[in-house]
């Protein structure tokens, strides 16, 4: 037979359609064959919450409340902090769910594999990496700048005077030995396992929470209630009857609210970076004694608790000390030692250590067992998915992952570095609150293993009404694969939609709220779009399967927290957006070159179907039996 010219055009196309179906295949919900039981499940709930709350509640406690109370929000700090605890819980609700949902390691990578696909997956835990390892970097040099004031800047000295001043930009100004030496040693304490890690961040997050409350109860104590009334006349006495207050910086209209609603949402959204850190404890999948009880406890629990410790700081430290005379950099030993107790100032300083220390094995933990899982799946390096024989820890990705994150605290200036961090975190956060919207709709928890031919002519086939599959009214009390597909759908415009309105709050909020028609009304139109669609996912029926832990308020939370995420993310500079695009030409290098063509999704493709695997698949409890 002659081939038509129409026979390269098809073959293209047929390239092109298999091309796709690579970048979307999805994970199936199972465990695969072989993993489960590799690393050790020897962590318990207190374990998790001293994770959760070591990662989180690192020296920020010590600074941000500083920071945020004297230039943004005053006493009101503390309604800063609440705002964006509940903004933080919308995700951490929604990381609770997939924690009971899928026990294995991986986190958001790992949920969105199964929900959205492997391209998505990819970014997901190669933006996780670069978030961990600059967090890591970064913690560890603070860490040592620390403890080098404490004994007077002698580290730095001699580092400076031992290497050249005419360094890049971008390199530090002397390359810090000491944090390289304090990543390797944790690295360490890695390798040793995971009860092991979980042991040494108990101890060093109680001290830093012990150290906490005695700041609270002693704050209390020493604060002065009318700090939360200053008036004008306040303002002139500290000035010594001076008119000129210039000197004390911005100083809003007194009162508790002294830079108005305004201050209270700018530093919310500065205080929500408080509160990121929670994630680490949705890489325990697969060491967690119960997973699907521990993991939803411990991140609500550690959520609370870290809610508590700054909420009560920076409470202390408004009352003790008027608002403007904060000192931003070190806010609370300055604050005892205008109250009085100059002593105080040593008992933050180890506190502000162990807080460092937990806070740095906190971006340590999760680091090695995203890459391990990720190399599992075949999409990084085989390799780093070893599991060490003894103490069933992915040595190679903990190994991997310190040296590369110690050779960055050792050579590079990371505070341009910090957004990049706040980009990836964020990211991950929206792509689970997606995840939880599109699953809990879904006919099977299984929907996402793929089929073969033979198993779809067996399945039974489910004819719909046109009533069954209207968009505000189905009869059916169960998802349907149409009623999947609806939300599905539904759900990607939604994103869309969201990342529109916060584009236009982040680039024009003045046009928006002053009440210019267009930008106005194309924000009201917006919102509209938005709740339209929020009501129809809603009116699809959900997947009744039982879980130990359910995001309530489906679909309102999940997409608040998308929109808050997403907003966050616009926040962002354009030389961050730019150093983003950088890391992922890196990233798909990688995934286009290696991970796309050894992949075990790709793998699994090529497996020709057997009678037997079919059964297994149909009914994938059973593969254990078999």
């Amino acid at each position: 037979m002659v081939p038509t010219s129409s026979t390269p055009s098809r073959m293209l196309h047929q390239y092109v359609c298999q091309f796709g179906q690579k970048l979307v295949r999805r994970r199936s919900l199972e465990p695969r064959d072989g993993s489960e039981g590799r690393m050790a499940r020897c962590l318990n709930t207190l374990d998790l919450v001293s994770l959760g709350v070591g990662s989180t509640l690192g020296a920020g406690v010590y600074i941000l409340a500083g920071a945020v109370a004297k230039d943004i929000a005053g006493p009101s700090i503390v309604l800063c902090f609440l705002v964006a605890a509940l903004s933080s819980v919308l995700s951490g609700l929604c990381y609770a769910e997939f924690g009971a949902r899928v026990p294995c390691s991986g986190s958001a990578y790992l949920y969105s594999y199964v929900t959205v696909g492997q391209l998505c997956a990819f970014i997901t835990g190669w933006n996780l990496i670069l978030s961990y390892i600059i967090g890591t970097a970064s913690v560890a040099r603070a860490w040592s700048s620390a403890f080098d004031s404490l004994i007077g800047n002698h580290i730095s000295q001699v580092f400076k005077e031992t290497f050249s001043p005419h360094v890049p930009h971008f390199l530090a100004k002397y390359p810090d030995f000491f944090a390289l030496g304090l990543v390797l040693l944790l690295t360490g304490v890695l390798v040793l396992g995971a009860r092991e890690s979980a042991l040494v961040t108990k101890v060093f997050t109680a001290i830093n929470l012990l150290v906490l409350s005695f700041i609270i109860l002693s704050g209390f104590i020493k604060g002065d209630l009318h700090n939360w009334q200053l008036t004008e006349q306040d303002y002139k006495l500290a000035t010594a009857g001076s008119n000129d207050t210039s000197s004390l910086g911005p100083l809003g209209s007194g009162g508790f609210v002294p830079f108005g609603f305004g201050g209270i949402f700018h530093g919310a959204a500065t205080c929500f970076f408080g509160f990121i850190g929670f994630d680490v404890i949705a890489t325990t999948g697969e060491e967690a004694r119960n997973p699907q009880r521990s993991i939803p406890l411990g991140i609500v629990i550690s959520l609370f608790i870290c809610f508590l410790a700054y909420f009560g700081v920076s409470a202390t430290l408004t009352l003790m000390v008027p608002y403007y005379q904060i000192h931003p950099n070190s806010p609370l030993p300055q604050a005892f030692l205008q109250v009085g107790w100059d002593p105080a100032r040593y008992v933050v300083a180890v506190g502000t250590l162990c807080a460092l220390t937990s806070s740095l094995l906190g971006a340590m933990f999760p680091m090695p067992r995203v890459i391990y899982a990720m190399a599992e799946d075949g999409l990084l390096f085989r390799g780093l998915a070893r599991i060490h024989a003894r103490t069933r820890t992915p040595i190679m990705a903990t190994l991997a992952s310190g040296t590369l994150a110690g050779v960055m605290a050792l050579l590079f200036e990371l505070t341009d570095l910090v957004d990049l961090m706040s980009i990836g975190t964020l990211l991950a956060y929206s792509l689970v609150s997606f995840s939880v919207l599109v699953l809990r709709y879904q006919p099977d928890q299984n929907f996402s293993k793929k089929k073969t031919k033979e198993e779809t002519e067996m399945d039974p086939v489910v004819e719909e009404s046109p009533l069954e599959s209207s968009l505000l009214d189905p009869i059916s009390t169960t998802p349907t694969l149409k009623s999947g597909q609806i939300v599905y759908g539904c759900a990607f415009l939604l994103v869309l939609l969201l990342t529109i309105l916060s584009l236009l709050l982040a680039l024009w909020p003045s046009q928006v709220f002053s009440g210019d028609p267009g930008f106005t009304a194309g924000a009201v139109l917006l919102l509209l779009l938005i709740a339209g669609i929020t009501v129809i996912i809603w009116r699809q029926p959900q997947n009744p399967s039982p879980l130990h832990f359910r995001v309530p308020a489906l679909p309102v939370l999940p997409v608040l927290s998308i929109f808050v995420n997403v907003y966050l993310m616009m926040q962002m500079s354009s030389v961050t957006w730019a150093q983003f695009g950088v890391w992922m030409v890196i990233g798909f290098a990688i995934y286009f070159g290696y991970g796309i063509r050894h992949s075990l999704e790709e793998n699994s493709d090529q497996e020709p179907p057997t009678s037997t695997s079919q059964a297994l698949d149909k009914n994938p409890r059973s593969a254990k039996s078999a």
